[in-house]
């Protein structure tokens, strides 16, 4: 009897775990189907409120069409140079802008555009980098030391020295260039290298950035931390803030290197040697050098050359991004 009592509580207990299985399986459709219906939900509210949900993504065939405008606008100009830096100087005013010449001329407009007048850009090249190594990284060095420190420190007229930075800012570049000409042509450094890498040096946005940037990528209970352990403010920054300020760094370091890179008006009011002359004024000379008595025109070395420019800033960006990225969204959450 005992035993077929057990056999028939065994019968039993498969009996109801096919039935909790088939129950599991009825609750788990009921709440697939509750998933879904609180999703088109959400979607229909976002829908109404204007905005999508970040859960809950949905695709907007209008922003994916602006974004598409917007990204053909920013390679319209890189592509512009691609295909005409491969023209000669007829296929160049003779062919389509956007359609290739009859021959491919790349290698050939590359090796003329760094013979030409003596090898003359080369040292136009070896200019801009100069000014952008001892200008952008002086500028980006000098931001992250004072931004550090007004961000970390605490001293009489901290306040002051904020207002000074957000109306340097507020001044355009554009607006200090002839003041700054006077200035060095009192002291003679005008048509030398100290007159572009000097007012480089200074860039009232990266110690901005760097000063914010450092209040909320740095807590001061680290540092507090340190300095408990006997380490100095020299070996603080260096090895303990430095690292974690490295998204801060990269990007004033590209803001700086970009607006070297490209400064045009200041070296074209300041050097008159064409032998110091950065790309920027040595590349119009060479646009404008048609329009002169005698002169040739080298659309082709000129289209050339400014697609040689670009491409050092394009190798920083692709080389730095990972870093910049990383950054962007430090101080986005509240801890």
């Amino acid at each position: 009897m005992s035993a077929a009592t057990t056999s028939a509580a065994g019968r039993l207990t498969d009996a109801e775990l096919k039935a909790q299985e088939k129950a599991a399986r009825k609750a788990e459709k009921a709440r697939q189907k509750r998933i879904a219906a609180d999703e088109a939900a959400e979607r229909k509210r976002s829908a109404k409120a204007g905005f999508a949900n970040v859960n809950n993504p949905r695709r907007s065939t209008l922003l994916t069409v602006l974004c598409a405008v917007f990204a053909v606008y920013c390679l319209f100009p890189f592509v512009y140079l691609l295909i005409n830096a491969t023209k000669t100087q007829a296929d160049f005013t003779s062919t389509f802008g956007l359609g290739f010449g009859k021959t491919f001329a790349l290698f050939d407009n590359i090796a003329t555009v760094f013979s030409y007048q003596d090898g003359i850009f080369a040292r136009w090249l070896f200019n801009t980098i100069l000014y952008v190594v001892v200008g952008a990284g002086g500028a980006t060095l000098l931001a992250i030391m004072g931004g550090y420190a007004l961000a970390k420190f605490r001293f009489p007229g901290r306040n002051a020295v904020f207002v000074v930075i957000i109306g340097a800012i507020s001044v355009p570049g554009i607006a200090l260039a002839v003041p700054q000409f006077l200035l060095f042509a009192k002291l003679g450094l005008t048509n030398t290298p100290w007159a572009m890498i000097i007012p480089s040096l200074i860039s009232p946005f990266g110690l901005y950035l760097m000063w914010i940037f450092s209040e909320q990528a740095v807590p001061q209970e680290l540092l507090e931390a340190a300095r408990v352990d006997g380490a100095s403010e020299f070996r603080t920054f260096w090895q303990i803030s430095l690292p974690l300020l490295a998204p801060g760094i990269v990007t004033t370091a590209l803001f700086t290197i970009v607006a070297t890179w490209n400064n045009y008006f200041l070296p074209l009011i300041m050097l008159k040697d064409s032998n110091w002359y950065p790309l920027t004024i040595g590349l119009n000379q060479w646009k404008d050098q048609a329009s002169t008595a005698g002169g040739q025109a080298i659309q082709n070395l000129v289209i050339t050359g400014s697609l040689i420019t670009i491409i050092p800033l394009v190798i920083a960006f692709l080389c730095l991004q990972k870093y910049w990225q990383s950054g962007l969204s430090a101080g986005a959450v509240k801890e």
